[in-house]
């Protein structure tokens, strides 16, 4: 028997491998590397595990080609049969069928660019909007991207008209989902996980499933930028606006230095490192900035809110509290941290709901013992939602019955995956985040290198360290890296936007970035932590951006908007980092709190260390802004 995961990160597969074998892992594919990499991710030496199949597009054909459709000319007069769009559910297609001009076609696009003649082709699922047509100051299209890697950007073309209606009145938002992903042609990997084998065993297994697949190789942020400026050239257009979030600023930021002369106006939201050659300093920084706003926002947030919460008002006591009652050090907290907390440091305007559930646990598992089966498990977190459900105000039920749903459909999956590894069957699973993130510049290739990693985030960053584990990309050599910079003034104009305590794509990385790159303004939000912020709500932030868009006006090179208000609040709250004059935020990853809370967590595991009783993160949110 095989099963399907859902479409979500592949982490929630690593996490229920751990939950029988007590591994954490993940999983990807490639060919050889390119030798543009030290291991580390920033592309400063040579790769440790062979050349590279071929040198990447940019530095062969790229910026001399300067349009992806005279590499393809056999495939630029393909007919496009533009149909109704379906989005995943009765609701959306109704919702963005509605918006004027929507509809989807299938777009063939070569598999490798670096072989367009080869006769292997694939398709691309793309969603067009029309709601510019017949404005004389049209300025063209504007394609979205989610990010992910892996994540559908189908309905967001349409998600993004119907948010940015300013915008849409000269532009065409895009959709598509990127190759790999989807009703694109997908990357699917099976495997069979293995109880019995250590993190580095499944690991590896499952990056060799990958590997098995033929499409693998071609699934890379390279080819996606390609595929990008032939759907602009099949659309009939000289230039493409841009609009993308988290992994989608590497991936936008990649198109403008390759196709300069086809960008316009590109909004980079929620930046990862893109001064970097490839993604691994991304994903070192992100557990840490998760314990850094867990710390420093989320439970301030629940001890301003003892009324609500019955905790009291002292954030140290209640990591105390938490702590004492096995916080992520056993299985259910972790399930609780990572489906109902996680998703609420991307979402703020969550926060009043994920502060229920961290009450909730803390008294309920202050007088039993937390589950060691899926069932048990399971009725606990049911008794932990309707206790979390019972202790909001009436008028906040209905969107925390939305939160907890949400949650329990990760839950939900997680269980099915301890299922499949109990049972022994094989699983097959969406590889396209992992192919995507390993072959784009060369990651750490040492086992002794991740062993410290693991350790250092125990130390560093222990209420999400103990979810982690050695990344896949260890076992996966790059398929290319991140290009140069386009020089003088061949660099185009760009915005980012990032939020001071995001737990995805920290604030150093989108700082650094901004830094870094030529012609580029950025935008920073304080005491905030949400991840994906336009349009955010404030003339602060979105008026520049929006200006931009419109006029080309290009904002200060940097800028400093506050935060809404967190729920049940009418102002912001100062938190973490301290504002500065330069219009940027001064930050530590580790401030007092997270080093004071640090503590509180490693005193608990010693105690549980001699205690025998111890017991060893969608679109419709985004349009519910």
């Amino acid at each position: 028997m095989t099963r399907t995961v859902p479409a979500r990160r592949r982490t929630t597969l690593a996490a229920a491998v751990a939950a029988v074998s007590l591994a954490v892992t993940a999983a990807a594919p490639a060919l050889s590397a390119p030798g543009n990499g030290n291991g580390n991710g920033n592309g400063n030496g040579s790769a440790s595990q062979g050349q590279a199949r071929s040198n990447d597009l940019s530095a062969t054909r790229g910026n001399k080609v300067n349009d992806a459709a005279a590499l393809a000319p056999h495939l630029v007069g393909q007919t496009l049969d533009w149909e109704a769009c379906d989005f995943g559910s009765e609701r959306l297609n109704a919702r963005f069928n509605a918006i004027p001009g929507t509809a989807c076609a299938d777009v063939t696009v070569p598999r490798d660019w670096k072989n367009p003649e080869d006769g292997h082709t694939i398709t691309l699922r793309v969603a067009k909007t029309e709601t510019s047509k017949g404005n004389p100051e049209r300025q063209g299209i504007a394609l979205v991207n989610p990010g992910g890697p892996g994540g559908s950007g189908l309905p967001w073309g349409p998600a993004m008209a119907e948010r940015a209606p300013e915008l849409a009145e000269q532009y065409d938002f895009i959709g598509f989902d990127p190759r790999g992903v989807g009703q694109s042609t997908a990357l699917e990997c099976t495997y069979t996980p293995n109880p019995e084998h250590d993190v580095w065993q499944d690991t590896k297994a499952q990056v060799d499933a990958c590997l098995e697949n033929e499409l693998t190789p071609y699934i890379t942020t390279e080819q996606t930028v390609y595929d990008m400026d032939f759907i602009r050239a099949v659309l009939g257009e000289e230039k493409t606006s841009y609009i993308g979030y988290s992994y989608g600023t590497w991936l936008g930021s990649w198109y403008q230095r390759v196709f300069p002369q086809h960008a316009h106006r590109f909004l980079l939201d929620s930046a990862v490192d893109i001064s970097r050659d490839g993604l691994q300093t991304t994903w070192d920084l992100q557990p840490r900035s998760r314990d850094r706003q867990f710390q420093d926002a989320m439970l301030p947030y629940v001890a301003r809110h003892d009324e609500i919460f019955g905790l009291g008002d002292n954030p140290m006591q209640i990591r105390q509290r938490w702590e004492d009652v096995g916080g992520t050090r056993t299985q259910l907290g972790m399930i609780v941290a990572g489906s109902f907390l996680l998703p609420a440091m991307y979402d703020t305007s969550q926060y009043l709901d994920a502060g229920s559930v961290i009450a909730a646990y803390i008294r309920i598992m202050e007088s039993e013992a937390a589950a060691t089966d899926p069932a048990g498990q399971r009725t606990q977190i049911e008794r932990i939602l309707a206790e979390a459900r019972a202790s909001l105000p009436a008028e906040e039920r209905d969107s925390f019955d939305r939160f907890a749903a949400r949650g329990l459909e990760t839950v939900g999956e997680r269980e099915q995956l301890v299922a499949a590894t109990q049972a022994g069957d094989a699983v097959t699973f969406e590889g396209a985040f992992s192919a995507i993130r390993c072959q784009d510049g060369q990651w750490n290739t040492s086992q002794g290198y991740w062993t410290s990693w693991v350790d250092d985030l125990g130390r560093k960053a222990p209420w999400i360290g103990v979810l982690m584990g050695p990344s896949e990309c260890m076992y996966w050599p790059a398929q290319t890296s991140m290009p140069a910079q386009p020089g003088g003034k061949g660099a185009p104009n760009t915005v980012i936007v990032q939020s001071e305590l995001d737990a995805a794509t920290p604030y150093e990385g989108g700082h650094r970035a901004a830094g870094v790159l030529r012609n580029t303004s950025l935008i920073s939000v304080d005491n905030e932590g949400t991840h994906g912020l336009f349009p955010y709500g404030t003339e602060c932030v979105d008026a520049p951006i929006r200006d931009y868009f419109l006029t080309g006006a290009q904002p200060a090179e940097k800028s400093l908007c506050d935060a809404v208000p967190l729920p049940l609040e009418t102002q912001p709250v100062q938190v973490a980092g301290t504002p500065t004059h330069k219009g940027d935020i001064k930050i530590s990853m580790r401030t007092d709190a997270v080093r004071e809370a640090n503590r509180i967590t490693h005193d608990a595991i010693e105690r549980q260390l001699i205690d025998s009783r111890a017991v060893t993160p969608d679109v419709e949110a985004f349009l519910e802004d």
